[in-house]
């Protein structure tokens, strides 16, 4: 199923097709299938009324349009889905169709049909976060000794390396990649309590008809119905906003070394991305601006997520019924943030020539701290911070390198010696633990793959 124009920035087409009509028409008759195989198979109800609901389950056959209509006077789709299972099944076997969905309740169906679409776009998201660490990993690798400016609140700062950075980014996605796993693990789980979550309508047969249903499921059983407790796909959901936030972070990076006038990445290039309307010189950041857009929307869901498990007694009125559209979208909206950021860590560009000439063009003032430092010793902190304070003043109005106007001071050159101050503005000597850093960041992210802690 093609992406709708009006989610062309909010999904990715394999996820759309996930949450389609009919991959959830799909996965709700799924369910009724295999509720009434392990039924039968429990001799609760014939063996030829579950053949005969099998035989009527085709996805195909039903309108999801019509149903949808139908739901909202029903107060959820479940009853106008199951009506018409009923009445194909009756076409070819009257006496089965009284069998349908049988001790089940509405809850059931649509929690455990949700969750077997989770289960499908678990693989998608995993797939592409392996792909995203991967790129990162080479990124922090190969530019392990590329050094470039650090900036704090937007300001130029002491020197760090573009491979610390890279690593930075690897090392939250690493983390969020487990909390990943974590919440799909904890969220793949039956749904099945009856009416009031007791599954009082089918006996003593209740706790074996769950298992077996379960088992056909390919899903776990938990210790008991959750109809009204919601923290499994909370904590997904959170997760997702988490991932998002993290990914938000790579991409606002990215987007600000592509500026022209710093100019020290740029995102993979091709027919028809990152163009303009209106500048045929514009190359725009769109994988980054996709990637953004997504962490500007998930926060809001997964507050709107957790508002709605506020839920009374054994049944919502209105929490559980705004949870489908919620998951759907930030599942939606997650993936494609995580596609986006792969193809752009992918491909994208480094420029180590302008991360050098950025630091050049600080005219030294970046190590002013360093200088600080050395004349510490000898000066205190308090004094060489103003001395310091003042020589970079000179350095900016006389457009002259720090060293140089530290040279002609008579405070510096009875401390520092000409080798002091010929190294001074040297980003390889001033890194401190840049490497050490980068290497446990990778390091973690490995264990990761072999399933270690961090």
């Amino acid at each position: 199923m093609p992406v709708r124009l009006i989610e062309s920035l909010a999904t990715t087409a394999p996820l759309a097709e996930i949450f389609s009509d009919h991959s959830v028409l799909r996965a709700m008759l799924d369910f009724e299938m295999a509720l009434a195989r392990a039924e039968a198979r429990l001799n609760i109800i014939p063996q030829s009324a579950a053949d005969a609901i099998a035989q009527a389950a085709k996805a195909g056959d039903f309108d999801g349009a019509t149903l949808a209509g139908a739901a909202l006077r029903a107060g959820t789709p479940a009853i106008p889905f199951v009506k018409a299972l009923t009445e194909r099944v009756r076409a070819s076997d009257s006496a089965a169709a009284g069998y349908v969905h049988w001790g089940a309740t509405s809850q059931d169906l649509c929690d455990t049909a949700l969750v077997l679409l989770l289960r499908q776009t678990q693989s998608l998201l995993e797939s592409d976060l392996d792909r995203l660490e991967q790129a990162l990993f080479r990124l922090a690798e190969q530019h392990k000794d590329t050094v470039m400016l650090g900036r704090t609140l937007l300001q130029a700062a002491p020197p760090i390396t573009f491979g610390l950075k890279a690593a930075g980014w690897l090392g939250a996605v690493s983390r969020s990649h487990r909390r990943l796993e974590n919440g799909f693990q904890h969220s793949l789980v039956l749904q099945f309590g009856g009416a009031s979550g007791t599954l009082a309508a089918l006996g003593e047969h209740g706790l074996a008809v769950a298992q077996s249903l379960a088992t056909e499921l390919r899903l776990t059983l938990p210790d008991a119905p959750w109809h009204t407790h919601r923290d499994r796909f909370a904590e997904l959901v959170c997760t997702c906003g988490i991932l998002c936030g993290s990914l938000g972070k790579i991409a606002r990076d990215i987007s600000l070394l592509m500026q022209n006038e710093i100019a020290e990445a740029a995102e993979p290039s091709g027919a028809g991305r990152g163009g303009s309307s209106t500048m045929p010189h514009k190359s725009n950041p769109v994988g980054c601006t996709i990637t953004l857009a997504a962490a500007a929307r998930v926060p809001s869901l997964v507050s709107s997520f957790l508002s709605s498990m506020v839920q009374e007694h054994e049944r919502a009125a209105g929490g559980w019924q705004a949870e489908w559209s919620i998951i759907s979208d930030v599942v939606g909206a997650t993936g494609l943030a995580v596609a986006s950021m792969a193809e752009v860590a992918d491909g994208l560009t480094v420029d180590a020539g302008q991360m050098r000439e950025n630091i050049g063009a600080t005219r030294g003032s970046i190590f002013a701290e360093r200088a600080m430092m050395l004349l510490g010793h000898k000066l205190g902190r308090d004094t060489a911070h103003q001395l310091l304070e003042e020589a970079v003043r000179r350095s900016v109005e006389q457009k002259r390198h720090l060293s140089e106007v530290l040279g002609q001071m008579k405070e510096v050159k009875d401390r520092l010696g000409p080798d002091d101050l010929r190294d001074l503005e040297k980003p390889e000597q001033y890194l401190g633990s840049a490497d050490e850093f980068r290497k446990r960041l990778l390091a973690s992210s490995r264990r990761k793959k072999s399933g270690g802690k961090e």
